[in-house]
This record gives structure tokens, sequence and C-alpha cells, in this order.
């Protein structure tokens, strides 16, 4: 392993050879040495300092995680959050009823007072970072075994976390980067008391539905707003009537100005997941195995849940954000596939393999690198239908409210049956505030259908890997199998549960037909052999070799870590795709009102709009946000390097201005996650000018816009 200051080295000798302005997620602690100087010469007007420092206020004080999958980022000096509809959609969801239904009619708090709390929602402010690397990788050496090797880095890692949190008043993370071959830690500060200010209509920041979802050209409003507050003196505290707005150390300025064709645009966020290390194998394994049967376990929950939701608003309510998250996985995983197989993606990772087997085959390299390529194939050949079988019983797991039961609610209920009197007191109202809860988050003949469907697609389409123990012995007749377990189990019912807490039993519990099934199948998952626990091993050890081999030999034309939800840096610029005939817009990086209005549908699920809308764009009533050129702009794309977690980042000028908010990517560069696509890859987001005119002029929530400071 190479010490970080020659990797540096290397990263700075090969950057202008290998990277694109476009493609790469960005250390900020990095971006002077290598980035700073190619982002000025394409519009960036500040410092690497004031996008990022550690000793005074910067760009990214302004920018935090949204409740640990999402980003936001800070628009006034009073703590007022912009992020994504989708990323709020829980949120607004929990706080609707069919009397008050936020989600469907919008909402905008008329004061500070009538500003909504959820249950549970927090955001994470991003502090400072630094290198781990030399350090953690001291206590390791080739000889251990992964297991060992975890052990030993986590065993490092607790101390990092406990030497830099202040005595607990910072969350730090010690995060593996590059497979494993470096480490960083990063220090944050969470503000749980979030509060909702407001919202669009669902047919306004959900336009377009399904159908318009990883498409171009998109007309959809989404966004919604909230606002951090924390005690009388800046610091984070539990919800209380007592708190105060936050006033953050920076805050953006929002640029009204527009965009034109090639300008600067630069995007701060956290992006969730990339793979674009991943082997040759892997891909394939994907597209064959993996997700094929991620695609099909979606969509069979999702059609149980949709039978019910289209019959009861109040039903619709409970699913509504559990659905939108299984569909936006769905098309993606589908996409996935189609762009993946459409490139050869794994072909031309293969032929990048091949090089590097042969660099490694060299007498100077052999011992090191000689057997890595054929260790990772050997793992996913034989992890192949393995893989397959996983991804039906994940989406069980996932659509299903009784599938991770013995994890959840089982597990403490296990615990109450254990305990003494007094400390079943104690736990007794946490455990009632659960139950009620759980109920409350489901619809009864709805999970039944769900689960009746879902073990009925996995007993019969994992045919080449051994099936839980469980479900082998139901024998085919599904619906009789369900309904038996929700006539025998005490978790069908809140009624039985509650009276579970009167007389606790633990036999009752670990007897229980739901609890059983739901710890056969987690179980079930979590077992491997001891021949693919023996593989998994050893391409743990090889794929982290891959990456540093790729590194050192120069073959990699990647310089850049991995996403995982850590704060990065992407730059790029205002981009066009090919002109495209469903486009009303002169040039197809812009879209605009009237192309929204000609996909209205009245009545329709995915494209009514609220009548003031139509009236108002049949007015021309755009205020100062029309475009010079007098149309309504509604969303525009760059050529940003992004994924999922970037949904809600801020779109940035030249002077750190904000110009528009991501929230997606075009669907006919779906493999961005695993390989780069610089002709087709792009970021669709929502133009800054028709987010204020929805909150000012077609919601009269002009108090909102006043907050911000304003560049006309």
């Amino acid at each position: 392993m190479k010490q970080l200051k020659i990797s540096l080295v290397a990263i700075l000798v090969l950057v202008g050879s290998f990277a694109r302005a476009d493609e790469g997620m960005w250390f900020l602690m990095f971006l002077d040495r290598l980035n700073h100087r190619d982002m000025q010469k394409m519009g960036l007007q500040l410092t690497a300092e004031e996008i990022y420092s550690i000793n005074n206020h910067s760009l990214k004080d302004a920018i935090v995680q949204f409740n640990g999958g999402c980003t936001a980022e800070v628009i006034s000096k009073d703590g007022l959050l912009l992020t994504n509809h989708h990323c709020g959609y829980d949120a607004i969801a929990e706080l609707s009823t069919p009397e008050h239904n936020y989600l469907k009619n919008g909402y905008w708090a008329a004061s500070r007072k009538e500003e909504l709390k959820p249950k549970s929602l927090y955001v994470r402010f991003f502090v400072r970072m630094d290198d781990v690397s030399k350090r953690i990788l001291s206590k390791v050496n080739s000889g251990m075994t992964e297991a060992d090797r975890e052990k030993a880095i986590n065993a490092e890692i607790a101390v990092i976390e406990k030497e830099n949190n202040e005595g607990g008043k910072y969350t730090v993370s010690v995060r593996s980067f590059f497979q494993g071959n470096e480490f960083y830690y990063f220090v944050y500060q969470d503000y749980k008391d979030v509060r909702l200010v407001g919202t669009p209509p669902e047919s306004v920041g959900k336009y377009g539905g399904d159908t318009d979802n990883w498409e171009w050209p998109r007309h959809t409003g989404d966004f919604s707003m909230f606002r951090v507050y924390a005690d009388a003196n800046g610091n984070p505290a539990e919800y209380s009537t007592s708190n105060v707005p936050l006033h953050p150390k920076y805050h953006l300025t929002v640029n009204l100005k527009g965009v034109q064709e090639n300008d600067f645009a630069m995007i701060l966020g956290y992006p969730g997941r990339t793979n674009r290390w991943m082997p040759a194998g892997g891909i394939e394994q994907n597209v064959k195995f993996a997700y094929p049967a991620w695609v099909e376990g979606s969509k069979t929950g999702m059609d149980q849940m949709k039978k019910y939701m289209d019959q009861s608003e109040a039903v619709n309510l409970i699913y509504a954000s559990k659905y939108a998250g299984v569909a936006n996985y769905w098309k993606n995983r589908q996409g996935m596939i189609d762009a993946l197989t459409k490139f050869q993606t794994a072909k031309s990772k293969s032929e990048q393999e091949a090089k590097f087997n042969k660099w490694a085959n060299k007498a100077e390299n052999k011992v090191k690198y000689g057997n890595v390529v054929a260790t990772i194939n050997n793992y996913y050949k034989l992890t192949n239908e393995k893989s397959r079988h996983d991804n039906y019983l994940q989406q069980l797991l996932r659509t299903s409210a009784y599938g991770t039961i013995s994890r959840t609610l089982g597990k403490q209920l296990s615990a109450y049956a254990a305990a003494n009197t007094e400390e079943r007191s104690k736990m007794r109202p946490d455990l009632e505030a659960g139950i009620k809860s759980f109920f409350e988050e489901l619809y009864l003949p709805a999970e039944k259908d769900i689960l009746k469907a879902q073990l009925a697609l996995y007993a019969t389409k994992s045919v080449g890997y051994d099936i839980a123990p469980s479900v082998k012995k139901i024998g085919g007749d599904y619906e009789k199998y369900v309904n038996s377990l929700f006539t025998l189990s005490l978790f069908a019912s809140e009624e039985k549960m509650m009276a579970f807490l009167d007389l606790p039993s633990e036999g009752m519990i670990t007897n229980d037909p739901i609890y059983a099934l739901s710890n056969d199948l987690i179980a079930h998952l979590g077992s491997k052999s001891d021949e693919i626990a023996k593989a998994q091993n050893d391409f743990q050890a090889s794929f982290r070799l891959l990456v540093e081999g790729l590194r050192e030999s120069n073959l990699a034309p990647i310089k850049y870590p991995d996403a995982n939800s850590t704060l990065r840096l992407t730059y790029g610029k205002v981009r066009s795709l090919p002109a495209d005939k469903r486009n009303d817009a002169k040039v197809n990086f812009y879209t605009t009102m009237d192309g929204l209005v000609k996909k209205y549908k009245a009545g329709d699920d995915e494209f009514d709009l609220p009548a003031r809308m139509l009236e108002m764009h049949k007015n021309k009533d755009y205020g100062q946000y029309a475009d010079k050129k007098g149309y309504m702009p509604v969303c525009f794309l760059t050529d940003n390097d992004i994924t999922g977690g970037n949904s809600g980042s801020p779109v940035l000028n030249g002077k750190g201005e904000l110009i528009g908010l991501a929230f997606d990517g075009n669907i006919e560069a779906m493999a961005g996650d695993v390989i780069f696509d610089n002709k087709l890859q792009r970021t669709i987001n929502v133009d800054i000018r028709y987010v204020l005119w929805l909150i000012d002029k077609f919601s009269g929530a002009s108090h909102i816009v006043n907050e911000m400071d304003i560049v006309k």
C-alpha cells in the first residue's frame, strides 16, 4: 500500500490525462490540489478555501445530509432548508391525515408556530475530515483473515471516533475508501428538531410519477422545505416549543438570473453508493442474476400495495412513502440492466482486467497480484445463484412489514418477557408506543397479500439455491399458509400484542408462527456454506488488491473513491442532450411550463395539475421568475456526476449561488453507478426560479421567499 502522499502525486500527474471535468465525486479537502485550477477554467469564481475550510465559515457549512439518505441546503439566516419533495415525502405523509392531506394538497406554514414536527427527522452538518490511512493500516498485515483484519480496523476506528467526538458533542464516522486501501474520518453535528415549512401538492412535487421517473424531458417541481431548530445557544436539542430557528454558520444566496448552456455548475451533496471499481464478474452477476430478481420482487410488492392504495386515501397515505421508494429502485434496476447490457460494460471491464492480469503476472508483481483476477472470478461463479436467491428474499423482507419483525418488535417483546417486573415497567411505555406505531403504518389485508405473493415468488423463482426451510414446508398453498399465520400469531393484531404485555412469555414469542417465519428468513439470508465463506474471504482480499494494483499500474481511469454517503463535490456545465421532439424548448437543456401543461391529463394519477396553476399559466402570471425570453422555466440539465443520496443537492453557479436543485438522472445513462458515460450522463435539476414561483406566486407564501438573500 503506497502512502497517501505518494498516491496524491500519482493522481496529480494523471488527472489531466484521465479525469474529465464532469466525471468524479471529489473530496473537499483535496480540491485545492486536484480540481481547483480546472474548475476555475470552467467558470468557478470561488477559492478552494471558500468552499471548504476548517477554520472559517465556508460553502460546506450550508450543506447537510437530510435524514440519513438525501441532501439539503440552508438558504436563510434562520435555518430554512431546501430539499427534494421525494426526500421529504415520508415526513409529509406522516404528518398528513385524510382530513388534512398535506401530501395531496400541499402545505405552507403561515408562521413559524405553524411549522410541523414529524416524529423522527434529523439533519447532519459536516464539520471536518482527515486522513487516518497510515494509522489504521499499521494495525493490519497480509497474513490476517478478512475477519481478523476487520476486527483490528474496527478497534482502531473506535479509538479514533472517541478521540474526536468531544465528549459526545459530535458524531464521528471513519470510512473506508478505495476498497479498504485508504481511510478517512468525518466529524458531524446532528440536529434533531427539524420541522416542515412547506410543500407543493403531490401533483406538482411528483408530477409525471413513475412514467417520467428517470426520464428527460422532465417537468417535476421536486422540492419541499423544512427548518432546523436549536436551543437558545444554537446547540442541537430535542424538540421543544422553546427551541428557536438555527442561525447557521453559512447559508446560500439564491440567483434568479437563470442558466445558459455551458454555464459552470457544481453540486455538493452526499452521494450514496457507486461501484465504479466493480469487477466484470460483479457487473455480469447483477445484470443476469441479482437485478432481474430485484425488479420482479419489487414489482410484486408494488402491485399488492397499489391494489389497496387505490381503494382508500387513508391506505394510500400509509403506503405512499414505501411504494415510492420501492418504485424508484424498481425502475432504476431495470434501467441498469438495460444500460449495462447495451453498453457491454462487463466486456469493457473484462478487457481492463485482462490487461491488469498481464501486468499482475510479471515477475515483480506475481507474488502479490498474480491470483487476484482468478480469485475474483471464482467467487462470482460460486455466488451467482445465491445472488438471485438473496434478491428475491430481500424484496420480500423490504416490502412486507412482517418480514423483519423478529428483529424489531419481536426482539423487543422477547427482551420484555425475559425482564423482571421492575425492568418491564420501564420498558412498557416505549413498547406500547412501538406497537401502536407499527399498526398505524400497515393495513392488514394488504400485508397478507404482500406476504402471500412474495412467498410464492421466492419459492418458485429461487430455483438455483436452497430456499429457507420454513418456506420449503409450505407446500404451495400460500394463501392457506398466510391465513393460518395471521389467525394464530399474536403479531396479527394490536389487541393481542397489548395483551401479551400483561402476561408475557418468552415461549409465546419464539413459538409464534410469524416470528418463527421472519427469524428463519433472516437467518437463511445471512447463512453461507463454508465454501462460500472462504471464497468471500478470498474475494474481499483480492478485490482490495485489484483496486490497489489498478492504481499502482495506472491501468484504472478512475482517480476518485466510490461514493459512500460522504460529502462530495462534482462539477461540470449546463449541457443539453440531442434534440428531442418531446421537448418544446428551443435547446434541449431546459423545459418550460408550456411543456408541463402539454402533458396535463385531468384526473390522471401522474399528470393532473391544480386548476390554479393552469389558470396562471394561461395568463402568463409568472412575475419576476420568468426567463428573460418570456417562458416559465421548470427544469434543466447539467453533466454533473451524481447518484442516489445527491437528491436535494444544491446546483451552484461559479459564485456559489443557488441556481437549482438536483433530483434525478436520465435513464439513457443508468449504468452511471458503475461506469460514467461522458456523452449521455446528465443530472436533472429543478430550476430555482420554478421553485420560487411555486412558493411565492402559486402558493402565496411570499414570507418564505422574503427570508432568502436573492440576486436578480
